[in-house]
């Protein structure tokens, strides 16, 4: 509790006396009015009602009221290793979360606003910081520089992205043998080579083809690959591109206008695809993009596409869709 109250005070909150240990008030004032800070710290063996818990937050505002104040936002935080009890506590109350203090993860439900003066972002990088020193101290002296690995760097997405240009470079030594052999073409899949469904996917026609999608795949792509893990990500990057590929085939049945493809265009908007609901399930922001950001992103993408010529906009939007519902069913399983 010190070290959140001494986060309280680098932000500028100053705390009210209270006679009571468990419940701590801190507040601070800005432009719109006074905001307050309303910690319950659960793990005494503290249990209060619904009745009591109403009952204080309408005190704290009498209390700011009887002062002269007109614009009051008052948050509650609930500091708990029981996260089924907090969550009964305050599951009526739209501003209110609950700081897991065991697992060290800041818990806000889909009725509960998804940010509170910024407050969010800053009470998960304090979290954060908390998990990296217990990571820390259980480690042996010189090893302590691994737990940030994860966060900072994912190598399966290095490798993804190492493959498509390690493939691009032999291309340009090997003319157009590679494009011949794997280059997606349903005429050729009839025939039975249904593995260009596959290599397609790693194989750019330019510079200019290959560095459109590394540089989303680069970016896109580590946060996407931290979030879901190395096994899944891989799995949701070539679903996708298959994805792609198939509705590539249904579109050319049904245009009759058959062409050769290629590119990681599909897998890439699988990405994206996935960035958009791990967005949209993080309440509304994840890291530093909203989901509104992410789907404009999306969108504008689709909508570049659909303007251009000699682009496989099939491959796009099955890419996007497979990405999605990938990333859904991904969190679902992990959930149980």
């Amino acid at each position: 509790m010190d070290r959140l109250e001494n986060l309280f005070f680098e932000q500028g909150y100053g705390k009210i006396p209270s006679n009571l240990p468990e419940f701590n008030f801190y507040c601070h004032r800005e432009v719109q009015g006074i905001n307050v800070l309303h910690v319950i710290d659960y793990r005494q063996g503290l249990c209060i009602s619904d009745d009591q818990y109403t009952h204080l937050k309408e005190r704290i505002g009498m209390f700011f009221r009887d002062r002269g104040e007109q614009e009051i936002h008052v948050m509650t935080l609930v500091l708990c290793d029981d996260t089924e009890k907090a969550r009964k506590l305050c599951e009526n109350d739209r501003f209110c979360w609950i700081i897991d203090t065991r697992e060290y993860r800041l818990l806000i439900h889909e009725t509960q606003t998804a940010d509170f003066y910024g407050w969010k972002e800053i009470l998960e990088e304090y979290l954060f910081a908390l998990i990296r020193e217990s990571v820390e101290a259980a480690e042996p002296a010189g090893k302590s520089e691994k737990a940030d690995y994860p966060r900072n760097v994912s190598w399966v997405n290095a490798a993804l992205v190492a493959v498509n240009v390690i493939i691009f470079l032999i291309c340009t030594f090997t003319g157009d043998l590679l494009y011949n052999k794997g280059a997606f073409n349903v005429a050729a899949l009839w025939q039975g080579e249904w593995y260009r469904l596959f290599t397609s996917m790693f194989l750019h026609w330019n510079v200019e083809h290959l560095f459109s999608n590394i540089v989303v795949l680069y970016y896109v792509g580590a946060i996407v690959a931290r979030k879901l893990g190395p096994v899944p990500y891989t799995a949701l990057y070539l679903l996708s591109g298959l994805t792609g590929n198939i509705f590539s085939i249904g579109y050319e049945l049904l245009t009759n206008a058959y062409v050769n493809s290629v590119g990681a265009s599909g897998a890439v908007f699988g990405v994206e695809g996935a960035l958009l609901f791990l967005a949209m399930s993080h309440h509304g922001k994840l890291e530093s993009m909203t989901a509104g950001r992410v789907a404009f992103a999306v969108a504008f993408s689709l909508y570049c596409g659909f303007t251009s010529a000699g682009v496989n906009n099939a491959a796009h939007v099955g890419g996007v869709l497979m990405g999605f519902v990938s990333a859904a069913v991904i969190a679902a399983c992990k959930k149980n």
